[in-house]
């Protein structure tokens, strides 16, 4: 048989088509077989399956003659609707990054898991179980969430389609039940925990880069004292360095795509000013020095764009981060670290906002250090109130030396 047959989706009756059924009776159950006439074809089409009685084959016959009203067949696996969907499921979404992950989401982890089931058999309980699959093989949140959200959107249109009457996907990627708690952990580190203690841990990180290639080094330090992503320096230009002002302008990402690079607006599509602080002078003095304002800051040893992937490759970035100390440092706490710096040095949390581009000042928030001084003051008021009562208890409590009597005599007279 052909891949094209094997895809061939089951024949279902066109509406108004006069159906001829039958049984046959067989040791593994009852053969119920479904017969018509395609009105255009012309040919006779056959549908059957194989049910354990009668009564299920007479529910057999109702659910074909329900799909031929609907279009869909009913008992339609979630891989078989997902081909039939094409790209009905990705309206609406990013085609140059979204769409990307929540398709990897789809091939290597939802249809693998639950692409067999029909999608009339789905069910909240089953999509939790395979969540919770995911979660033991050590899947992060946010792939959870990339994995969940695609399937969320196919399963909707499934509610368009009839087939189903509520989404048993909705709101799974963000249950409280069944969450591991190593991914509660994970998601509850503040991002202060991320990142790197001082300038000399980073001028040695650089350093360690800089003996594989110059260009490596400076991405590090780009990424740090700039705070920003890797794609957000893959897609600076000498002409974002304004040395009058003093301020670089993020306004752009490039990243790898569907079909090669792509270059587009930030995540959140603001054009974000960010200081030029100290250490990184030299540095931007260095990439500026007699270049054009449309070329790209920075590029790979051989001319190309620097991505995180290819740092991570060519400096051996887990064996380089061990080596310094540093064994958890991923390349994106290199952000952390310049957001946690510049709350350490006291600017103002809406400033800080405005130059990592945070929609919500919560997130923001993340950065500063915590305060205790509160704390403190409110257990010093307690202590006072607890020393009061404790000396006010000694001062009530009867005295437990002996009172001499007035007549006793003397010791020695006794």
């Amino acid at each position: 048989m052909s891949t094209d047959e094997k895809a061939r989706p089951l024949p279902i009756p066109p509406i108004g088509v006069k159906i001829s059924t039958d049984l046959e009776h067989r040791r593994s159950g009852v053969r119920a077989r479904a017969r018509w006439t395609d009105p255009v074809t012309k040919k006779r089409e056959t549908r059957a399956q194989v049910v354990v009685d009668e009564d299920a084959a007479e529910e057999f016959f109702t659910r074909l003659q329900r799909s031929a009203e609907l279009g869909v067949d009913l008992t339609t696996t979630l891989a078989e609707y997902t081909t039939q969907l094409g790209d009905r499921w990705k309206r609406g979404l990013d085609p140059t990054s979204t769409v990307q992950g929540y398709e990897i989401g789809v091939r290597l982890r939802v249809l693998p898991s639950i692409g067999h089931i029909p999608v009339t058999s789905i069910t909240t309980g089953m999509i939790d179980r395979t969540i919770d699959g995911w979660e033991d093989h050590g899947y992060s949140s946010s792939i959870i969430k990339h994995s969940v959200a695609p399937l969320v959107r196919i399963l909707d249109e499934a509610v368009r389609d009839e087939l189903i009457d509520v989404n048993p996907a909705r709101n799974r990627a963000r249950r409280s039940i069944g969450k591991r708690t190593s991914n509660v952990l994970e998601e509850a580190v503040s991002p202060r925990l991320l990142a790197l203690p001082n300038l000399q841990t980073l001028n040695t990180l650089a350093g360690e880069c800089g003996q594989v290639h110059q260009c490596y080094s400076d991405f590090v330090m780009l990424l740090a004292l700039l705070s920003a992503r890797s794609s957000e320096v893959a897609g600076l230009r000498v002409g974002d360095v304004d040395w009058d002002t003093g301020i670089v302008t993020i306004s752009r990402q490039t990243f790898p795509g569907v079909g090669g690079l792509v270059t587009k607006q930030t995540k959140g599509r603001d054009i974000r000013p960010v200081p030029i602080l100290q250490p990184l002078r030299p540095v931007l003095e260095r990439l500026t020095r007699g270049r054009e304002p449309d070329e790209r800051l920075v590029v790979g040893p051989r001319g190309g764009v620097l991505t995180t992937a290819t740092v991570r490759d060519a400096v051996h970035w887990d064996d380089l981060v061990t080596r310094i100390g540093q064994p958890k440092l991923k390349r994106h706490g290199l952000r952390h670290t310049g957001a946690t710096w510049m709350a350490d040095a006291g600017i103002p949390l809406h400033v800080l906002q405005k130059i990592l581009g945070h929609k919500s000042l919560e997130t923001t928030r993340g950065y500063l250090h915590p305060d205790n001084r509160q704390l403190l003051e409110a257990a010093e008021l307690a202590n006072a109130f607890f020393d009061a009562q404790t000396a006010e208890a000694e001062h009530e409590a009867p005295s437990t030396k002996p009172r001499s009597r007035k007549n006793d005599p003397p010791a020695q007279e006794r």
